[in-house]
């Protein structure tokens, strides 16, 4: 992997927002503010014709971020009431928050994937039984009750991350993104989540990747509760097709830009490989263990001890999303359980034999 973001990655290195800066004729790098998160920002782009104007993940909903939005907007010498259309990679806060606020300001369309509407946090909200459905999950994972309290969500919520807006324009893959002048496409992802999408920018040979590929660490792919089907198996699926954007610059919405898609590809193929090993290695060195018991003998970046509060509950999704990915894939057999806050176990499926 090469980095070609040297002053992003500078920036990241010292704790520092980077700058705004052009990536390509019409093509505005913004990173945009994520309060007291690890991830410290969003990088925001900015895709500009002689008749339009698209910004894409917009960023997290704050004072912050929009005075950080309106700066990039100034930097690359656009108006934020010139903003045609809003694209979003998919609808976790960091990159939708801002969307409503900025189509407010500008009268712009908002365009996601289609598959990416349900995910939505208040209609997956109501899919998966609201706060009943969300204790009755994280019960079936093993969770002890006095964590579970801490990070579960309750019907009580509110605020932007509740009301972020519905789209206006449902996007599919290969669809042009509607900039005249200017040939960008949607890549369709899942993973991360249904319906993540990249955008590739023809012109440039460009990349933007959204969450579905960072040159340091790996999104989170974990099994919502209301979430159907695998989603390690759709992300894997789609690292596989991202391989062939190689010859692509990378943008990605954190840290900073790179080249070497499909090397990078690999090795997060690779991380997940060795999830999934270490995880076999646990169910079979244990004894009918819940899944909040296998996250707590897994290797993660931070250690245990330091995941905390809803980090937590994010390393149950994915852990989670391992045995599901498992199980559909012949590694795992699941046994009825009745354990004390669970309902299964598994046990490692025989080897094939010639």
């Amino acid at each position: 992997m090469i980095v070609t973001g040297e002053a992003q990655r500078q920036a990241w290195l010292a704790r520092q927002l980077p700058p705004a800066e052009q990536v390509a004729a019409g093509l505005w790098s913004v990173p945009v503010t994520i309060p007291d998160s690890p991830l410290r920002y969003t990088l925001a782009y900015l895709i500009s014709s002689a008749d339009a104007v698209i910004a894409v993940d917009p960023g997290w909903d704050s004072d912050a971020g929009w005075r950080d939005l309106l700066a990039g907007f100034e930097a690359a010498g656009v108006a934020a009431g010139r903003v045609t259309g809003i694209v979003v990679t998919h609808v976790h806060p960091d990159h939708h928050g801002l969307s409503a606020r900025l189509r407010e300001a500008s009268g712009a369309w908002i365009a996601m994937h289609a598959e990416e509407v349900e995910t939505l946090p208040a209609r997956i909200w109501r899919a998966g039984g609201g706060s009943a459905g969300d204790r009755g999950w994280l019960a079936r994972c093993g969770v002890p009750a006095g964590v579970a309290a801490e990070i579960t969500f309750t019907d009580r919520q509110d605020g932007p991350f509740w009301r972020m807006p519905e789209p206006d324009v449902l996007l599919n893959d290969g669809d042009d993104i509607g900039l005249p002048g200017r040939r960008v496409r949607v890549v369709w992802t899942p993973g991360h989540t249904p319906g993540h999408i990249c955008l590739h920018d023809a012109d440039y040979d460009l990349l933007l990747t959204g969450d579905h590929l960072l040159p340091r660490i790996t999104p989170n792919i974990g099994l919502a509760p209301a979430g159907r089907g695998s989603p390690l198996r759709e992300y894997l699926g789609s690292l596989r097709r991202i391989r062939d954007y190689d010859s692509a610059e990378a943008l990605p919405a954190h840290e900073y830009r790179f080249r070497g898609i499909a090397g990078r590809a690999d090795a997060i193929a690779a991380h997940h490989d060795d999830r999934a090993a270490e995880i076999l290695t646990v169910i079979g060195s244990s004894d009918g263990p819940t899944i909040w018991q296998i996250a707590q003998r897994l290797t993660w970046s931070r250690g245990w001890g330091e995941i905390t509060g809803f980090m937590r509950r994010a390393a149950v999704a994915e852990t989670a999303a391992h045995i599901g990915y498992l199980e559909e894939t012949g590694g795992l057999l699941t046994r009825a359980a009745g354990l004390p806050g669970g309902d299964r176990f598994w046990v490692a499926a025989p080897a094939a034999t010639g």
